[in-house]
């Protein structure tokens, strides 16, 4: 029986931690025997981990990272893991080596900084393994690299490698000693590769995983919008973070509201922004057509129930999100930016736009006010072929 290690970051309700899942589900008990480690012991995930899978931390908090309380909870953990083996002090020549050349480029990336702390002060696994995974960049990929042995080790990346602030100085190079590094789109290949042009040869896509039948069962089940609203219905589903833009389509629904378009815009999501987008909202005089309904356990039915699904993000590796719309035909509208446009067909399965408030806000205008050209997107999005039912031992060479 091969023993195989998965480690992420974190296990909250995101489109990374939601395929780890599913993926996990394909490791059969009868032929693998699998550990999973959470680097930061933090996430409501938890409890949808396979039965069979063997969770090795020893002091977990099931709370979301998102939320206000859960943090505060992160944050201590983070504080207390400072101190642990002297992580902090053996690191402070790279943290300020880093830190100036972040200064340099005007943007400090305070947590792509601590990855390597929180990697060296992670827990000690006197393991050997037959495979390592690291399912997330930084602190994942640093911990497999630096403290498990294995046979093989993989590599996953889920983001744009260089819009999202990493560097290979900051990764001292660690992605040239795993033996194959998989990214969720052919667009995080081609970034990745540029920065490790040396990984060319075994970095391969590997594209998120989704359990059909379950979304479409999930989407079945009873709840979704409760407001009575008899307008059009626009759903975004995504993480309260800056990589998401939402003031930008908050702006959009402003200038939507002052030109007597007659709809509400939900957002599916918890973050560290809440409190700040709120306010924007209110000020904006947005407060019932701008809604923030928080992270859903069961999402799909608001998907089935909107007009539109909006996407309107910086960057994506690949979007869960958008990839649970497509397979729910939601009629979609996505900013044309990396991960999104490798997503959607403008024209053809939705609709791409420019990331700006009017961009936005006027194809929302056009798409709602043609429900022809709607009806053929959804069609065309609920056809998109996946690619979830490839051999996976084919790709991580361990049959």
């Amino acid at each position: 029986m091969k023993k195989v290690l998965f480690v992420i970051n974190t296990l909250g309700g995101a489109g990374a931690e939601k395929a780890l899942l599913e993926l996990l589900k394909r490791f059969s008990p009868e032929q693998y025997q699998v550990d999973l480690y959470v680097l930061l012991e933090q996430g409501e995930l938890i409890s949808q981990v396979p039965e069979y899978v063997n969770v090795l931390n020893r002091d977990y908090t099931a709370e979301s990272v998102l939320t206000r309380e859960g943090k505060k909870k992160l944050n201590r953990k983070v504080f207390r893991r400072l101190f642990i083996r002297g992580a902090l002090f053996r690191n402070i020549p790279y943290l300020i080596k880093n830190a100036v050349i972040m200064l340099k480029h005007r943007k400090i990336y305070a947590d792509k900084l601590l990855w390597r702390v929180m990697s060296d002060s992670g827990l000690k696994l006197n393991k050997d393994y037959d495979m390592a995974v690291a399912y997330l960049e930084g602190g994942s990929t640093y911990f497999v690299h630096n403290h498990i042995k294995a046979k093989e080790k993989f590599a996953f990346l889920h983001i744009d490698y260089e819009y999202a602030g990493y560097t290979r100085m900051l990764d001292k190079d660690c992605y040239l000693d795993f033996d194959r590094i998989f990214t969720v789109s052919g667009e995080v290949k081609e970034g990745f590769v540029r920065v490790y042009p040396e990984c060319a040869d075994r970095t391969f896509i590997f594209h998120n995983l989704i359990d059909r039948k379950e979304i479409y069962r999930k989407a079945e089940l009873p709840g979704g919008f409760e407001d009575n609203y008899s307008g059009k219905r626009i759903l975004t589903v995504g993480r309260l973070t800056a990589q998401k833009a939402y003031e930008i389509s908050i702006d959009a629904m402003k200038i939507l509201k002052d030109q007597g378009v007659n709809l509400r815009w939900y957002v599916l999501g918890e973050g560290e922004l809440r409190h700040r987008l709120q306010q924007k909202i209110d000020s904006l005089g947005l407060t019932e057509d701008f809604i923030l309904l928080g992270a859903k356990e069961n999402p799909y039915p608001y998907y089935k129930q909107c007009d539109l699904y909006v996407h309107a993000t910086q960057y994506e590796g690949k979007s869960i999100a958008v990839q649970e719309a497509q397979i729910l035909g939601c009629a979609i509208l996505v900013s044309d930016c990396s991960g999104n446009r490798e997503q959607v067909n403008d024209g053809i399965d939705g609709a791409l736009c420019q990331l700006s408030a009017e961009d936005i806000s006027r194809n929302i205008k056009v798409l709602l006010a043609d429900e022809k050209k709607c009806m053929q997107y959804r069609k065309n999005a609920s056809k998109k072929i996946s690619d979830e039912q490839r051999d996976i031992l084919e790709l991580f060479r361990i049959a």
